[in-house]
């Protein structure tokens, strides 16, 4: 029998999102809107709106649903917003950020993830996503500063490098700590100085290529 994957993105928001403290019904109707079923492998489409983590292969995954909505509802992205996706993997997060935003900058490091993500981007009509292949704790300082950055999986702390790159006001959202044992972290930026805050637990696989020395820490 054929998935009805509408009434899946539906059921997602009604029964994942809604009951976990999401209520802002942008980020809500973006999620609602986008085809997480296209950014998975097909063998594992039937399992796109799972309450899991999606593997992706070479070690990546797509962020489960209830955490990637409560991460993008502290962002507070903006329709104005100039947003930087550290980690895009297959594209998804950057599709759902360009619901919610002006333009997403899409920053992914593996060469053939980043054009995976490029072709279903543009299969889904998010034109207003850029991806681009550089390292990821890096950043993208070229098209910066930006008004939120959103960081893909866990990373051990925040580099300064990432920080550095926010606009005034701008927001970070993260999950700082060990894979599986972190915390949803927001990090502001008033006048070129960035402080953190603890969100709420958060068990999401790690994002690769983070673990040198902390620059940042909260």
């Amino acid at each position: 029998m054929a998935i009805d994957f509408a009434a899946a993105r539906r059921s997602m928001v009604t029964n994942q999102l809604v009951p976990n403290r999401v209520s802002d019904e942008r980020v809500t109707g973006a999620m609602g809107a986008v085809a997480r079923e296209l950014f998975v492998p097909e063998a594992f489409r039937a399992a796109a709106y799972a309450d899991e983590d999606v593997a992706l292969g070479r070690g990546r995954y797509v962020m489960e649903p209830r955490v990637f909505a409560r991460l993008l509802q502290a962002a507070a992205v903006g329709a104005s917003d100039l947003v930087l996706d550290v980690g895009c993997g297959s594209g998804y997060s950057s599709a759902v950020l360009a619901k919610l935003a002006a333009t997403v900058v899409a920053l992914e490091e593996d060469a053939e993830l980043a054009a995976r993500a490029t072709q279903t981007l543009a299969r889904a009509g998010a034109d207003n996503v850029a991806v681009v292949t550089e390292p990821m704790r890096e950043g993208y300082a070229q098209q910066g500063p930006y008004d939120v950055i959103f960081v893909n999986g866990a990373i051990p702390a925040i580099p300064a490098r990432l920080t550095a790159q926010l606009a005034d006001g701008g927001r970070l959202v993260a999950v700082v700590g060990a894979a599986r044992l972190g915390k949803a972290t927001l990090v502001v930026s008033v006048g070129g100085i960035a402080g953190a805050r603890a969100l709420f637990d958060a068990a999401v696989p790690a994002l690769p290529g983070f673990a040198e020395s902390p620059t940042f820490v909260f």
